[in-house]
């Protein structure tokens, strides 16, 4: 099924449709069509005082696309709670009408595909569909129901569930790969996005994509689908990176990376992890397909006893932002390109840097008081970049152990995050907060007391959503140069996608990338 060209996997995007009149299906349907999905899944169940002669007619011969015909009763976790007889009707209906598919729930699945499909040789194909509760079930439970929902003669089956914990989905990817006909399967909510994701990789029917406008938890929009993602592109052999963090819902990372790794023409994806339990996620995620991955808050300080390599730099550090999977061995090795990422933009702010391989040489930050704001893994890169460039290094944390087991490390000050609202810096400071402190959706705070921002030659802050901080707004109206966290975003970004694909990263490409949608 195309959009411009031939797809490399058979998967189809597809769009739920839940409007409350057949008039507005129609005009979704047409809306689903213009945003790139390739079918459309009709949920009857939504549809005010649905009436099935006239409005299925309608639905299916305004249809501009493959129409998934859904009536989802309520203990299936559906809106219809009327007749059940006058529901398998109206299904049996959409199938003579010309539906190309109807959904049918396991339960009471048997009877009614052997009766259409004895009716009609040709035509509309059959979804059996099953939705469960509570936590995944294992590959083995997995295996049995999709054997039972096979033998109901299934043109495809549908399995969804409700991940409580992404290690969970692996348990998905393993049914879609070995289904012996095909499957959709998914999880729903924010642990559950990969699933739909990286649905093609594994050989899923269909992937499932809310429009514009039309947030579904756990979905991607069809534009991410088409656009950040290019899921038609997809195939098996695909490798998989990710940013691992709790939460990741801010992450700018797959509108970057994927978009890099299309136009160094590399077969990857890179796609948003939500971790809750390192250890498990390591423990589960063992394929060599699962190539690597950025770590974000609050993991960086430890995944490093999850790495079985850890680069100097990155052990002097004692944060990993970046881990790669040894292609022969599968080890994991940690590395940390948030150190040269962050440092490298301050001191291009600050101009006439001149600095050898990480070692000071005339660095402008030589000799400065540098005052970094959060003693955690972002924190750690800054302070000991900072104290290579030969600066003064000040760390104020909400934990005062972290914050002196830091200064330890870089030969600095420690105190206590309280004290930063009375503590003064000297003139021509250097200020980096590392907290998440000021991100979205909480923007309108700062680490500081606004009255010392005047103080400071220049004020980063990693944060990066929004891009223009109300640190680094109070900061730019106090006079000082300000460096946001997207420079050090894209900088940290370049140093890990020539570590994930063993190239060289193309940096005006992403530079671009970053100054058109960032």
């Amino acid at each position: 099924m195309g959009r411009a060209g031939i797809l490399t996997n058979s998967t189809m995007v597809c769009a739920p449709l839940m409007a409350r009149s057949v008039e507005q299906m129609v005009v979704d349907m047409q809306s689903a069509e213009a945003q790139g999905a390739d079918a459309v899944e009709v949920r009857l169940d939504c549809i005010d005082s649905f009436q099935p002669s006239q409005d299925l007619e309608t639905i299916i011969r305004n249809k501009p696309l493959p129409v998934i015909i859904v009536y989802r009763p309520r203990w299936e976790g559906g809106q219809y709670e009327g007749d059940e007889h006058t529901r398998l009707e109206a299904l049996r209906l959409a199938h003579e009408l010309g539906a190309d598919y109807i959904d049918v729930e396991l339960k009471v699945a048997s009877d009614l595909v052997r009766e259409v499909k004895s009716k009609h040789q040709t035509g509309g194909k059959v979804i059996v569909s099953s939705y469960l509760s509570g936590a995944t079930p294992s590959k083995e439970d997995l295996r049995h129901l999709a054997a039972s929902m096979q033998a109901t003669k299934a043109d495809i089956i549908k399995v969804v569930s409700n991940a409580n914990d992404i290690t969970e989905l692996e348990r998905i990817f393993h049914l879609l790969s070995h289904s012996e006909v095909p499957a959709v399967a998914y999880s729903l909510g924010e642990r559950g996005l990969i699933s739909q994701l990286l649905c093609p990789k594994f050989g899923g029917a269909f992937v499932y994509g809310a429009m514009e406008g039309n947030s579904i938890p756990g979905l991607p929009t069809l534009d991410s689908l088409r656009e950040a993602y290019k899921v038609e592109n997809i195939n098996s052999d695909t490798k998989v990176f990710g940013l691992v963090s709790k939460p990741v819902s801010h992450s700018k990372g797959p509108i970057l990376h994927n978009p890099a790794f299309r136009h160094a023409n590399f077969n990857g994806i890179y796609v948003p992890m939500f971790v809750d339990d390192l250890k498990e996620f390591f423990e589960v995620y063992t394929s060599l397909d699962f190539a690597g991955y950025s770590v974000g808050f609050p993991y960086k300080e430890a995944v490093v006893q999850f790495c079985d390599e850890v680069h100097p730099l990155a052990k002097s550090i004692g944060a990993v932002n970046t881990i790669i999977r040894k292609p022969g061995d599968g080890k994991l090795i940690g590395y940390n390109t948030d150190c040269e990422g962050s440092i490298a933009s301050i001191e291009d702010a600050l101009k006439d840097q001149r600095y050898i391989n990480g070692e000071s040489l005339n660095s402008p930050l030589a000799g400065k008081q540098f005052v970094v704001v959060g003693a955690g893994g972002a924190g750690r890169a800054i302070a000991v970049g900072a104290k290579s460039r030969g600066a003064s290094v000040i760390i104020f944390d909400i934990d005062l152990e972290r914050a002196k087991s830091l200064a330890q490390v870089v030969s600095g000050e420690a105190h206590h995050f309280d004290s930063l609202a009375h503590f003064q810096p000297e003139k021509g400071a250097i200020l980096a907060n590392a907290t998440p402190i000021g991100m979205h959706p909480s923007t309108d705070r700062i680490p500081v007391a606004e009255a010392t921002l005047g103080n400071y030659q220049l004020v980063f802050d990693a944060v990066y959503t929004p891009r223009k901080t109300r640190l680094l707004e109070d900061a730019d109206a106090a006079g000082a140069i300000t460096v946001s966290g997207v420079e050090m975003f894209l900088k940290q970004a370049i140093g890990q996608f020539n570590l994930f694909t063993g190239r060289e990263a193309p940096k005006e490409f992403m530079r671009e990338i970053v100054l058109a949608k960032f």
